[in-house]
């Protein structure tokens, strides 16, 4: 069984999908549909903006959703997924990508998403830190310990899990992850402290855009970022989509899930091609996996 899967923020990268637009009629037509949906000329940012400007949370959430879409449409018939899954953002893509969402749905929501989180880093400033050769249980741990907002945001794969909260919060639980011996504990460049309870303001803002936007039946599974499991049901995704915001991304649980319900292979969509494939690599060495 052939899985599809999607990047979210840090697969980005300058010029990305210039490319497509200059040997692609397809694409050039989506691009500009972007442009007129969005309102500005992200493609600007895109093919010639640098790596600052691309590291926006604005620009970076709807540059990556833009990029995997174009590439899974060029796709043709290579593009049959019996399973899809996206990590954060990538998940909005994930559900254009299997039909639950239309692509003028997906391309909206991300746009509110984008713009709700970097209301809410704003309003209250977070970080995140990654943490890296600890058991996830002892990381859970060093968490609940803390009395600051600090709490386990993205299990990346084994051994590799990072926190979200406070400035604070992450600064302590980064301490005790060095005294508890990890291989590396540092503060990430973010803008805030995504997938944290920090982001309720954001969270609350894109519910009400997701209640009113309609969802269909996906044409096949999504393993979803809160849940790790596989849902067809459009009420079901709509909730999980809500609670992701402020929810954990439970990427590595979701490898191992889609590896126990049968699938053979991975597929990245759109980015670097990279990132997904090296964190679904240190899950198990042995699938294969490739880029579209």
């Amino acid at each position: 069984m052939k899985a599809f899967v999607f990047p979210g923020q840090g697969a980005q990268f300058e010029g990305m999908g210039k490319d497509l637009y200059a040997s692609s009629e397809q694409a050039r037509a989506l691009f500009e549909q972007a442009n007129e949906i969005l309102g500005y000329r992200i493609t600007d940012v895109m093919f010639e903006g640098t790596a600052e400007d691309l590291r926006q949370t604005k620009i970076t959430q709807p540059a990556i959703f833009l990029h995997s879409i174009v590439k899974a449409r060029l796709a043709g018939d290579a593009f049959r997924p019996e399973a899809v899954a996206g990590h954060s953002l990538g998940e909005f893509t994930a559900l254009v990508a299997a039909g639950a969402l239309t692509f003028e749905d997906g391309l909206r929501l991300v746009q509110q998403r984008a713009m709700a989180m970097q209301r809410a880093c704003e309003a209250v400033p977070g970080t995140m830190a990654a943490i890296i050769g600890l058991d996830e249980a002892v990381v859970e741990q060093i968490c609940a310990e803390i009395d600051e907002v600090v709490v386990p945001a993205n299990y990346n794969s084994p051994g590799q899990l990072v926190v979200s909260g406070t400035v604070e919060g992450v600064e302590r639980a980064v301490e005790k992850a060095r005294e508890a011996g990890a291989r590396k504990a540092v503060r990430l460049q973010v803008g805030g402290a995504f997938h944290s309870p920090l982001m309720e303001p954001a969270r609350e803002e894109l519910e009400k855009s997701i209640e009113a936007t309609p969802f269909s039946r996906p044409v096949c599974p999504i393993y979803q970022n809160v849940t790790a499991r596989a849902e067809t049901d459009p009420e079901a995704i709509k909730a999980n989509l809500i609670a992701q915001l402020t929810g954990a991304v439970r990427w590595t649980q979701t490898v191992q899930q889609m590896l126990a319900d049968g699938v053979t292979e991975f597929v990245e969509v759109g980015g670097t091609g990279k990132v997904l494939r090296g964190l679904i690599m240190r899950v198990n060495r042995r699938v294969p996996t490739a880029a579209l």
